[in-house]
C-alpha cells in the first residue's frame, strides 16, 4: 500500500517519525510535504496529497499541520476527498468506517508521538462498513456536485 504524506513547518518531526513507523511496518510512503522548518503553506501539502489520491499516485493520506484542521480544510476542498481530523484513534476507527475517509489528519501541536501512531493504527486497520453508511456517502456527493 502507498500512502502519501504531507506537512507544514510545524510538523516536519512528527511527519519524519510517522513516515519511519510506516515504513517500518512496509508501507510505501510517498512526501507531499516539506522536510524545512521554514514557512510553508499548508494548503499546498493538503492538496497535494488529495490530488495524488484521486490520481491514483497513493492509495490513501496523511496530512499533519499544527493542529490538522488547516490541513484538512484545504484537502477536502478537493473533489471526491474526505479527510478527517482526529486527535484519539476511536474517531480515526469511525472516520474510516462510518465515512471510509481517505485521509486521516491531526496536528503537530495537539498530539504526541505515540497518540499519532495509535490515531494512524486505528485509520489503517479499520475497514468502510459500506452496508450502513453507502447512502450517507452518496447525499454528501450530491451536495459536492451541487457545489
Amino acid at each position: 500500500m502507498k500512502i502519501g504524506i504531507g506537512n507544514d513547518h510545524s510538523a516536519v518531526e512528527l511527519k519524519n517519525a510517522i513516515k519511519d513507523y510506516l515504513t517500518q511496518q512496509g508501507y510505501e510512503v510517498i512526501n507531499y510535504g516539506t522536510d524545512s522548518t521554514e514557512a510553508f503553506d499548508y494548503p499546498l501539502a493538503g492538496e497535494a496529497v488529495a490530488n495524488a489520491i484521486n490520481n491514483h499516485e497513493v492509495d490513501c493520506g496523511i496530512c499533519i499541520c499544527g493542529t490538522g484542521i488547516g490541513i484538512s480544510i484545504a484537502a477536502n476542498k478537493v473533489k471526491n476527498i474526505r479527510a478527517a481530523v482526529c486527535s484519539e484513534p476511536v474517531s480515526a476507527k469511525l472516520a474510516k468506517e462510518h465515512n471510509n475517509a481517505q485521509i486521516i489528519c491531526f496536528g503537530a501541536r495537539i498530539v504526541g508521538l505515540n497518540m499519532a501512531k495509535a490515531i494512524v493504527d486505528a485509520w489503517l486497520n479499520a475497514s468502510f462498513q459500506e452496508d450502513r453508511h453507502i447512502k450517507r456517502l452518496a447525499l454528501i456527493k450530491d451536495i459536492e456536485d451541487r457545489q
